[in-house]
Formats: structure tokens, C-alpha cells, sequence
């Protein structure tokens, strides 16, 4: 891989900082990861106080399956948001535990093959024509949610002042994010969604017809409690689907993985190995799926403050798990959490989802995908027009089961089938 360790690194990943250092590394760590973690289970009807359990336990979950020799922080993954919202919505929030259940099993079964035999036919079953395609349909399909949050109230009508607080808040967020230095260049997330939570509080003492936060369960709520576990359930529908979905978030494990290592200057595909990396995410989701919180992927906005302060030690992203735990555990913290209006989430999906699409357009144009070549074209269009287009697969299964598939998975699995079948070199002429 050439990595080529940082001369500027400040502590390498076994490096322990003094516990002056190692606190303020760590919340910076929790800053970075905190508006994309619950902004996952908002949108999915999950609760943010057991997302924030799920993601520090999992992550102290990757650290030992990976020998501490990885400084990743995991938390909610987005990809997995279009099937926690079907499966959740057709069978029940119990069905979609048992489907990231089910996922977490599958990536452990990959990281044992990968273990045996290489990682190579990963990248011939799953091409970057198919990943890439794949990650903008899941950003794209996200696009009515985000549109629906900002400019409908919860009747479904349009409302010009929840579109101007969504407005509000992208500009803000867009503003962090093009031009913010230092620590605040890696939590834009955070200040824009800050910024919209105010302007929202301003405009209800301006005019109060128009107040949309209530604090009702901030004060109902205890000052402490403990995350309840969960009992998933299990389907057929459910299980495939997540399966399916997997094969997209493995490949984005594998860029992030070959990201980190090239920030830290050290090949995790080797030591650890991309079968322990692989399986620390698989292990953490299945960890998740017990307690009610959303499958956990490694998180950008982390490698990203890695690369931003050249800290790659794995003692500060466990400090940031031991946060992330400890906060969870304030039942008054989560209801704050729960106030956060539609429209600012709204404002922040607008930007977000948007981002998934364009990381596919990405992966890509850096994969020098020729759409010269009519089997490229056609394996993208596919995948493409089913995927956002809603395409579902409905057959009987016996007198009372129906199996159903559509959308990010069914475009998923019709794309890899595409790319096994359709012949490398087509004569045009």
C-alpha cells in the first residue's frame, strides 16, 4: 500500500497522551461524531441516548477484536437508514433489529473468507461501477425524507417558515463546512444544527404561533437511567434485505479502512487485518441489533479529525467511547436530543444525503469508471432508475407471507448480478 508514517504525528495508535491531552482529545472526538450518530436514529424512530450507547460500546468492541491497532471510531451508519425505515415501517422496529442482526453475522462470515482466501474477489463481485452507483441510489433515495422534513409541518402541508428554518440551517452548516479552520472545520454538523435549534427558539419568542420546540419531556424525563435491551426478531424479508444492503457498507469499509491507514501511515489490511477490522464493525452491529440502536459503520468525520490534529492514538478514540457510554446514560440528555425540530433536521439531511450521493459520484470518477464502455452504462442506468425509482420485487411465499424487496437492495443485488453476467467486452459494431 506505501504508507508511509506521518513525521508529524503527535502520538501513533499504541501512544497513551498525558490525561491533560487525552480528555480534550477525546471530546473532540465525541464533537465530531455526535450530530451524524443521532441524527440516525431521529430519523428512524430509534432513540439517540442507546445510539450513543451502541456506538461507544462498539466501539470499544472494534478496539479489542482489532488489537487496539486501529485508531477508528464507530457510529451510526447511514446506508443502513432506507431498510431500518422499510423494514421498521412494514413489519415492525423489532424485524429491523433482527435484519442488522443478521448483517452483523454476515460480515463476520466475510471477514472469516476474506481471513482464508484474500480480499481480491470482493472487488470483482462488488466493482466500483456497482458500489458507486449504489451509495448515490442510498443517497438519493434518502432525498424526499430530507425535502419532506424541511418544508411540510406533520400534517404533510407545506410551510414557508419551516423551509426558511431549514434554509437557515444548511446555510450555516454549508458555511462551517466550506470555510472553518481548525477544530470546528470537523463538526459542521454540529454548529449548524446548534444554529437552526436557536434561530427556531428565536422565532418562537418572536411569534409564538410558530414555537416548535417543547421541553415537556426534558422535564419528565429522569436525570438517570440505563439503555434497555432489545429483543430482535427475524424474517425473511428483513434478513436478505440487510444482507444486501452489507455488501454496499463492506465495500465502504474498505475505503475507510484504506483511508485511515494512509492518514496514519500504517496498512491495516495487513496488521490487523482486514478480517479483524471487518469483523469489529460486524460484531458491534450484531452488539447494536440487542439493544434498539442503528448498525454501526467507521465513522469519516473521526479520520477526519485524526488527519486534522495528527493524534492517531487509540487510548483518545476509546476515551471518546467511554463519553459517548457515559452520556447515554442521562435518559433528560436524550429528550433534549428529541427537541431538535424537523426542519433544522431537514436543513442538515439536505446536505447529508446529498453528500452520500456525491461520495458515489466519487468513487467513481477516482475509479476512472469508463462509461465510454456500454457495460458500464448499462449496469450504472440499471441500478440507477430501479433503486430511485422504487422498484420492487413482490412474490408469494405460501398462504399468508409475501416476500418483498425494492429499492437500495433490490437495485443492489440486480446490479451485482449484471456485472457477473454481462461480458467484459462488447463488439459494437
Amino acid at each position: 500500500m506505501g504508507n508511509q508514517p506521518s513525521s508529524k504525528m503527535k502520538y501513533g495508535p499504541a501512544d497513551k497522551p498525558p490525561l491533560s491531552q487525552w480528555i480534550p482529545l477525546s471530546i473532540q472526538h465525541v464533537f465530531a461524531m455526535f450530530g451524524a450518530t443521532i441524527l440516525v436514529p431521529i430519523l428512524t424512530g430509534l432513540s439517540p441516548s442507546t445510539a450513543l450507547f451502541t456506538s461507544g460500546t462498539g466501539t470499544l468492541i472494534y478496539i479489542i477484536i482489532t488489537k487496539a491497532k486501529v485508531p477508528a471510531y464507530l457510529g451510526s451508519s447511514f446506508a443502513f437508514i432506507p431498510a431500518l425505515i422499510a423494514i421498521s415501517s412494514s413489519y415492525g422496529m423489532a424485524y429491523a433489529m433482527g435484519g442488522a442482526f443478521v448483517s452483523g453475522i454476515f460480515y463476520t462470515i466475510v471477514a472469516f473468507i476474506i481471513k482464508k482466501s484474500g480480499h481480491a474477489w470482493l472487488g470483482k463481485a462488488l466493482p466500483p461501477v456497482v458500489i458507486g452507483s449504489v451509495i448515490v441510489v442510498i443517497g438519493l433515495n434518502l432525498a424526499p425524507t430530507a425535502m419532506g422534513m424541511a418544508m411540510n409541518d406533520s400534517n404533510g402541508n407545506y410551510s414557508l417558515v419551516l423551509l426558511t428554518i431549514a434554509s437557515v440551517t444548511l446555510a450555516m452548516t454549508i458555511v462551517m463546512n466550506l470555510f472553518a479552520k481548525g477544530f470546528f472545520s470537523v463538526i459542521p454538523l454540529l454548529v449548524g444544527l446548534l444554529t437552526g435549534y436557536f434561530f427556531t427558539l428565536l422565532m418562537g419568542m418572536v411569534a409564538p404561533a410558530f414555537a416548535l420546540i417543547s421541553f415537556e419531556g426534558v422535564r419528565e424525563a429522569a436525570w438517570f437511567g440505563l439503555p434497555s435491551f432489545a429483543v430482535p426478531k427475524f424474517n425473511l424479508v428483513a434478513s436478505v434485505t440487510f444482507i444486501i444492503v452489507s455488501l454496499a457498507t463492506i465495500c465502504e469499509h474498505l475505503g475507510d479502512t484504506l483511508t485511515i491507514s494512509k492518514v496514519v501511515g500504517k496498512d491495516f489490511y495487513k496488521d490487523p487485518g482486514l478480517e479483524r477490522t471487518l469483523a469489529g464493525d460486524g460484531v458491534a452491529t450484531l452488539w447494536a441489533s440487542f439493544w434498539g440502536g442503528p448498525p454501526n459503520t467507521t465513522y469519516g468525520e473521526n479520520i477526519g479529525v485524526l488527519a486534522l490534529t495528527r493524534v492517531y492514538s487509540v487510548w483518545v478514540t476509546g476515551g471518546a467511547a467511554v463519553f459517548a457510554i457515559l452520556l447515554s446514560f442521562f435518559p433528560k440528555f436524550g429528550a433534549l436530543i428529541q427537541t431538535i425540530p424537523n426542519p433544522v433536521l431537514g436543513g442538515i439531511s439536505m446536505l447529508l444525503f446529498g453528500t452520500i450521493a456525491s461520495s458515489g459520484l466519487r468513487t467513481l470518477v477516482d475509479s476512472g469508471v469508463d462509461y465510454e464502455d456500454k457495460r458500464n452504462l448499462t449496469i450504472s442506468s440499471v441500478i440507477l432508475v430501479i433503486g430511485i425509482g422504487g422498484g420492487v420485487l413482490n412474490f408469494a411465499m405460501g398462504q399468508n407471507m409475501e416476500f418483498s424487496l425494492g429499492g437500495v437492495a433490490l437495485a443492489t443485488l440486480v446490479g451485482i448480478f449484471l456485472n457477473l453476467i454481462l461480458p467484459r467486452e462488447v463488439d459494437t459494431h
